[in-house]
């Protein structure tokens, strides 16, 4: 597997990386997600990819069941996830402070880990300031 570095960052990903899209966690379920996990770190690839809207959530459980079951060692993984579409109520998605830390957090326990090697945002929030003034 050829390896490069991540912009300045230092950081060295396999060539190719394996997502989880929206097929762990509901199209595929954790057996076959374990074939392919296995089969791509047997050929190199230490960058796995994943989002807190993929299967809403359920494929960033299937990846980290699976990480889990394989015991790789953490320090040797590149773990990603995307932050944005976290939900349909207030504060459960965009880039607020909150959802970002929220989002994140709650990425890392259905990824029973205790970090991710980066984090990037999905989408961008586009509200313009309200000129209507907090309070009464």
């Amino acid at each position: 597997m050829e390896y490069r570095h991540l912009g300045k960052s230092g950081l060295e990903v396999s060539a190719l990386s394996l997502g989880a899209w929206v097929t762990y966690g509901g199209q595929v379920g954790e057996e076959l997600a374990l074939s392919c996990m296995s089969a791509a770190w047997d050929a190199g690839v230490n960058f796995f990819d994943n989002a807190e809207a993929y299967a809403n959530g359920n494929a960033e459980i299937v990846m980290g069941n699976v990480l889990k079951k394989m015991g790789w060692k953490r320090s040797e993984l590149v773990i990603s996830t995307k932050i944005f579409w976290g939900g349909n109520k207030p504060n459960n998605s965009g880039l607020s402070r909150k959802h970002v830390i929220e989002g994140t957090w709650a990425a890392l326990q259905r990824l029973q880990l205790d970090y991710v090697t980066w984090s990037s945002a999905t989408g961008l929030t586009f509200q313009p300031p309200s000129k209507k003034p907090c309070g009464p």
